[in-house]
């Protein structure tokens, strides 16, 4: 299926005109789908907005997983709903910008969604069992090179930032021929790749700090680098650019509110008001930033835009890597 960058028309008169008028709205509960499994990186941050927005939504916010194939499944889910606002998703990283850039053959298109805001952008890190005797970036790398083939890496599923986010550091650091060196363990989200990691079925995961902290504060895991230009709270590891790798800060997550193509204005406007609103909420700021996360709201116009950049980004790596999925 052909992949298009996203117009900069959503939200304008002429897609207002394709969705049917909303009267005061919204009038009846939102379905909001979360594209991945309970425990990861999307799961942690649509839950805490999710809490945020009940005082500021005047109808209930209705959350749940809906997991399967590298965010897909949920993905194609929201994209076929009515364009009424009242079923909408938690767009990733993975979901709307690696994956699609990696998979020409998804059955979605990127500009087949209205993007209402993005809220939240998050450094990837790279961690290791804190038994696995690994203490640094180049210890993995170490490893890697000593013992190839047998290294495994663990990730939300294929075409994931995880799954992209590691084959990107070990490139970084020289790794050739990716498929033959290194194991892919893909799984259905962040928290079950990360349990890997602390059961010992894989090596090290490379994804989004948030659904790391909790291991890495906790000293289970050990963090070897965060795709930052300073260093996170939380995180005592060096940052790509301390390492020499300033390319790797392409390496980074966000999330956002996305809904199908056409809603309309008043759709539009109201989320708007509400993302702007729960950024202000302190137990919202403090739980994201606790994580290494970046609350950041971001306009419609604003997040088209930055779709676009990091699909480009991603796109060009992939070629580059002869990572694209026939």
């Amino acid at each position: 299926m052909k992949k298009t960058l996203i117009a900069l028309t959503l939200g304008t008169a002429t897609a207002a005109l394709a969705a049917p008028a909303l009267a005061e709205y919204p009038t009846r509960p939102i379905q909001m789908l979360i594209p991945y499994g309970p425990g990861g990186a999307t799961d942690l941050s649509a839950r805490a907005l999710a809490t945020a927005l009940t005082p500021i939504v005047p109808q209930p916010v209705v959350v749940s997983n809906r997991a399967g194939a590298g965010g897909t499944t949920g993905s194609v889910a929201v994209r076929d709903a009515d364009a009424d606002g009242y079923t909408l998703l938690f767009a990733r990283v993975g979901s709307h910008t690696v994956n699609p850039a990696m998979n020409p053959n998804l059955p979605f298109n990127i500009d087949e969604f209205s993007y209402l805001g993005i809220y939240e952008i998050n450094p990837v890190a790279c961690v290791v069992n804190s038994n696995s005797g690994i203490t640094s970036i180049d210890d993995l790398i170490a490893k890697v090179n000593d013992n190839p083939g047998t290294v495994l890496f663990s990730s939300a599923g294929v075409g994931t930032l995880p799954h992209f986010g590691a084959l990107m550091v070990l490139d970084a650091y020289g790794i050739t021929d990716l498929a033959e060196n290194v194991i892919h363990i893909p799984t259905e989200g962040d928290g079950q790749a990360l349990t890997a990691v602390l059961q010992g079925t894989s090596d090290f995961y490379c994804g989004s700090t948030s659904p790391a902290a909790p291991f890495v504060q906790s000293g289970q895991m050990v963090p070897l680098l965060v795709t930052s230009a300073e260093r996170i709270d939380g995180f005592d590891a060096p940052t790509v650019d301390e390492l020499g790798k300033p390319e790797l800060q392409a390496l980074v997550g966000w999330t956002g509110i996305a809904g199908p193509a056409g809603l309309s204005d008043e759709v539009t406007e109201r989320w708007g008001e509400w993302l702007s609103a729960a950024a202000q909420d302190e137990s919202f700021m403090n739980f994201m930033t606790s994580g290494g996360s970046v609350v950041q709201v971001m306009s419609p116009e604003e997040s088209v835009t930055f779709i676009n950049d990091a699909y480009e980004v991603f796109r060009r790596l992939v070629i580059e890597l002869d990572l694209e999925i026939d």
